[in-house]
């Protein structure tokens, strides 16, 4: 198992050494023992691809057996699309394209500030949480990278964790720091702030977690880092509102001009939390600020829970992609505040009104060429969290389906004369159409499940993970 490794190959207080030749002994005993525990970690890992193997061939023979179910979902979604005159053909090419990434620290149980309820199976560090990322992307046909966050998924061996992620067919997406907390060896307190603290020698601190967030992803070939800011205050008068915001920037620019030259720097803003009177970063308009004064490759990340209630969030959208700004999203949903909920599951229509702008912004090009992130945020606290990450990526794929089916001629026909109602219903017929064959067709030639949560459950996933773990630990 691989949580020992990382213990045991910590380079642990030597014994007393009375000679030069008995230290020479005891390095050639350490590496011997080392060598046995990395073969022990792979042999481990070698059984979770094979294990991925086994799903793979059972995938095949679920197919065969929904064929009937299969064929009567597509027929109904062809029946009605041809109605419109719409070419399934280029819908299904551009969903085919469209793909997320799974956020490593969302497999583990979520919680609140008052507890967090863990459940059997949970992957203990992040190269179990990639085995359950390569489930996901087996199953939907659409996952194929993992988000990461430093230092929580920080290991000693970068180079392992690359092969363990490869082998399951998973590649490596955004860096995503944390000085939103204080971590285990750290000199300074995170507790007034980090890259905005008065005291530069927290800000330092703090840009230097973030230029190691950078190093470490770069062995892992991503090519994006994320900044959420947790400073800010809690009673009027304690911090300065403008100081603080041009501490950021400042610590914003030294670490922009240190990330490698094909990386990115994405911004992302929250309006409260854990700040309650003010979030030094706390809208689109101020990441839109910083990223300009920052750098041509310093872009916007939009989290659909960082808004207060009733935030047009895609207008935001529409107007950070017509600034050339939009990086990418974090993808959840949410009835109140940050609630990180799965996608789509209190608000579909307004996620399928984002992914509207995002095609209109893309024209007749796919969404993938716009070269933005799509990035999952979520905390699973009721649900298995891979069953609700399947959930979630079923519902991004069908409102990205439904944005393609819009008849943007009518829309736009609609909007020129002020027809608000024709607009509207223009909208609503393409909301309403009943693309889960689409998504299917496209998901099952990716070698996906007909459908994916079923296949889970059929297939006993979590027992054989629980079994598995187990035995392991």
């Amino acid at each position: 198992m691989s949580v020992p490794l990382q213990k045991v190959t910590d380079k642990s207080v030597r014994p007393p050494a009375k000679d030069f030749a008995e230290i020479r002994e005891w390095n050639k005993t350490r590496e011997r023992f080392l060598t046995r525990v990395r073969e022990l970690g792979n042999n481990v890992r070698v059984m979770a691809s094979d294990f991925i193997s086994g799903l793979k061939s059972r995938l095949g023979q679920d197919a065969r057996a929904r064929k009937s179910e299969f064929a009567e979902l597509y027929a109904t979604a062809v029946y009605q699309l041809n109605k419109r005159g719409i070419k399934l053909e280029r819908i299904e090419k551009q969903l085919a394209r469209f793909e997320l990434s799974l956020p490593s620290w969302a497999f583990a149980a979520g919680g609140t500030r008052f507890f967090r309820f863990p459940f059997p199976g949970e992957p203990r560090d992040i190269y179990e949480k990639v085995e359950d990322a390569a489930m996901v992307n087996l199953l939907t046909g659409m996952a194929p990278r993992v988000a990461l966050h430093y230092p929580w998924d920080k290991t000693r061996d970068p180079k392992s964790l690359l092969w363990h992620a490869k082998r399951l067919g998973l590649w490596f997406d955004a860096m995503n720091s944390n000085t939103f907390q204080d971590h285990p060896g750290q000199k300074l307190s995170y507790k007034s702030g980090s890259l905005c603290h008065s005291d530069a020698s927290v800000r330092n601190q703090a840009i230097g977690l973030n230029l190691e967030s950078v190093k470490f992803g770069d062995g892992l070939g991503c090519k994006s880092l994320v900044v959420w800011l947790g400073d800010g205050s809690n009673h009027p008068g304690q911090m300065h509102f403008r100081k603080s915001f041009d501490r950021y920037l400042d610590s914003l620019k030294k670490i922009y001009r240190r990330i490698p030259a094909d990386w990115k720097l994405f911004l992302e803003y929250k309006p409260f939390e854990p700040a309650f009177y003010y979030t030094v970063n706390f809208d689109w308009g101020c990441s839109y600020a910083a990223a300009k004064q920052t750098g041509e490759r310093c872009r916007v990340l939009v989290d659909l829970g960082h808004h207060l209630p009733g935030a047009n969030i895609e207008a935001v959208v529409a107007r950070l992609l017509q600034l050339k700004k939009l990086g990418g999203f974090h993808f959840n949903d949410s009835k109140y505040g940050d609630d990180d909920l799965n996608a789509g599951s209190i608000n579909p229509y307004r996620l399928f009104l984002i992914m509207t702008e995002i095609v209109d912004a893309a024209g007749e090009k796919s969404a993938a060429q716009l070269d933005l992130s799509f990035m999952i945020d979520q905390s699973h606290n009721v649900k298995d969290p891979v069953e609700e990450m399947i959930q979630t990526c079923e519902e991004l794929a069908a409102a990205y389906c439904r944005a393609l089916l819009v008849d943007r001629e009518a829309l736009s026909e609609a909007q020129e004369k002020n027809d608000a109602l024709m607009a509207e219903r223009v909208l609503k017929e393409a909301f309403e159409s009943p693309v889960q064959g689409l998504v299917a067709k496209v998901r099952m030639e990716k070698g996906g499940a007909f459908d994916p949560i079923v296949f889970f459950r059929k297939t006993r996933c979590r027992s054989q993970l629980i079994q598995r773990r187990k035995k392991e630990g």
